[in-house]
């Protein structure tokens, strides 16, 4: 059922409550006292007994919610946006790896409600992009950038989107003319000056670790995030919730929450 919202407690839609981070906002979103879970939505609904209805498809669910959290997969990103519209309810939108048509989509509903999106929902990394950004501005061109990421061996997609976003950010900083090499493995030429070289790690049960570094002909200046807990983007999704259940249609980020 549609949004109920009128300032008393908030009621959340947990979609991909199953998954990793699902769990830990099953764990983190009765602990607050402004907020609690409604109903899940997991393809694998008996993986774990959960304290509220859990549903495999979002059409099932009969529950009185005012906003969804999704932290599942980028491939149901069309079915999550027809069901937002026509709920009317604001989304915060966590799933990382979105194609450029899955983004536009997102950016085209958007402009019916209010969408909550960033790819990483931790805001030292939110702060580790934005020191990156002043870095490239005092550095220049006079440093080569590379960018690390290390990720746990189930995470799906290479390099992780919050790598992305670092480098977009760098590249926007330096006028967008900045060239993306994932890996150097055959490359058999000298790195231009214009590259941004991005990494991936894939092991364990790394939380997750991005590390940016300005290579100069002198030094090296590092900068470094690492999530020791998954909890950390379970308290910015949970921020991002309060954050956009009063605001207008538009496609929100991170930079609109700090």
């Amino acid at each position: 059922m549609e949004s109920s919202f009128r300032g008393e407690s908030m009621n959340i839609l947990l979609h991909g409550c199953n998954g990793r981070m699902g769990q830990v906002l099953t764990r983190l979103i009765p602990e607050e006292d402004d907020m609690n879970i409604a109903a899940g939505v997991d393809s694998d609904v008996n993986k774990f007994k959960n304290s509220y209805p859990v549903y495999n498809s979002l059409k099932q669910v009969k529950e009185k919610f005012d906003l969804l959290i999704d932290f599942s997969n980028h491939t149901a990103i069309e079915n999550i946006l027809n069901f937002g519209l026509s709920k009317k309810v604001p989304l915060v939108i966590c799933t990382t790896g979105f194609t450029d048509e899955e983004k536009n989509k997102m950016l085209e509903a958007s402009k019916q409600i209010p969408i909550f999106n960033s790819s990483n929902m931790s805001l030292g990394v939110n702060l580790l992009i934005s020191l990156s950004k002043q870095a490239a501005q005092v550095l220049g061109s006079d440093y080569d950038i590379e960018i690390i990421e290390k990720h746990h061996n189930q995470k799906l997609d290479s390099p992780s989107g919050t790598a992305l976003m670092i480098a977009d950010a760098i590249n926007k900083t330096l006028g967008n003319n900045s060239n993306y090499v994932y890996g150097r493995h055959s490359k058999t030429s000298k790195r231009d000056k214009n590259e941004i070289g991005i990494h991936s790690v894939r092991g364990g049960g790394v939380v997750g670790e991005h590390e940016v570094l300005f290579l100069g002909s002198g030094d090296v200046i590092e900068i470094k995030h690492s999530a020791i807990s998954r909890d950390v983007f379970g308290y910015g999704a949970i921020k991002a919730a309060r954050f956009i259940i009063d605001k207008n249609p538009k496609l929100y980020s991170m930079d609109d929450l700090i």
